[in-house]
């Protein structure tokens, strides 16, 4: 299997990307959408002429963004809908709300290295947001997604995941001593091994799932660390907002990404498997792109949400 490239890379911006594609019509679902790397992301699917929702758990915060996005796209097909990833009731009412089809699901909110927290189900709070509650979306998006004949999904993912891998009989840090980056770490490795198993489980379906890495960009996504992340990222491979959302909207726009799956990108092509730490923010670990991991993966997270849901 031939490593993919693009024409793009680590300085295009997410409306460069998107220059030229229609998706009118087409309907997008953004996590996180209220700020960050998911708000340039939803405008530039907006851009596109998409219908985008964003799934937020701040409404107050989405609207405005909404707002801002049909101000400066002219699309007024945006809407916000109440996501709290951490909640799985919240997951189930957006769920048993969509109707009618949809083509995009960008998996781009997340948490990272937060203080010691669990959810009510007993879930470590990043492994919970950051995996099991797009999980549960993804899932229950399913036979929308599958109903477009041609849907994609995009989950933002970290070089962050080769902090850890999942560790499957710990994975809510009930033995070992709690580490934020390691917490983060096998979340963001969840998140890829989600898009491997997805694209397999629902290849009957047309669905396909590619992970990435959008790179260093300061965001809210850092108010547990200062502001600054790791703290280790030169400066010059950290990126604008905008450059950030680029592999993102890649991901859901590019025609000739049409029925490729299971694959993980940073700056805009598809990154070399790696067996140990790059040092560099490309470079995916071998574990995180291993079929019977993904396969183990899904059937724990299933088993995890059928135990909250029967609770």
């Amino acid at each position: 299997m031939s490593t993919l490239t693009t024409p793009f890379g680590f300085s295009s911006t997410a409306a460069e990307v998107a220059e030229g594609i229609d998706l009118t019509g087409r309907q997008a679902v953004v996590t996180g959408a209220s700020s960050g790397l998911g708000a340039e992301t939803a405008r530039a699917l907006a851009g596109t002429g998409a219908g985008v929702t964003l799934g937020v758990r701040d409404t107050v915060a989405g609207e405005r963004v909404a707002k801002g996005i049909t101000a400066s796209t002219g699309n007024q097909g945006v809407r916000v809908a109440q996501l709290d990833l951490a909640d799985p009731e919240s997951v189930a009412a957006f769920t048993a709300a969509w109707q009618g089809l949809l083509h995009v699901l960008v998996n781009n909110a997340g948490v990272m290295a937060c203080p010691k927290q669990y959810t009510e189900q007993g879930w470590e709070q990043q492994f919970a947001t950051n995996h099991l509650g797009h999980f549960a979306l993804a899932t229950g998006l399913h036979d929308a997604l599958a109903a477009d004949g041609n849907a994609r999904v995009v989950v933002v993912s970290s070089t962050g995941h080769q902090q850890s891998p999942v560790v499957w009989d710990d994975v809510n840090f009930a033995f070992r001593p709690y580490d934020p980056w390691l917490a983060y770490g096998q979340s963001k490795t969840a998140n890829a091994l989600f898009a491997v198993e997805a694209t397999r489980c629902w290849a009957d379906d047309n669905i396909t799932a590619n992970a990435l890495m959008p790179g260093a960009i300061y965001t809210n996504l850092q108010r547990h660390t200062g502001g600054r992340g790791s703290g280790r990222v030169p400066a010059e491979l950290i990126k604008s907002v905008e450059q950030g959302a680029a592999t993102s909207v890649l991901l859901t726009t590019l025609p000739h990404l049409e029925g490729v799956g299971g694959r993980y990108f940073v700056d805009c092509n598809e990154t070399e498997a790696v067996d140990r730490r790059s040092g560099t923010l490309h470079g995916v670990a071998h574990y995180a792109v291993d079929a019977d991991n993904a396969r183990r993966l899904w059937n724990l997270s299933q088993d995890l949400l059928a135990r909250a849901k029967s609770s």
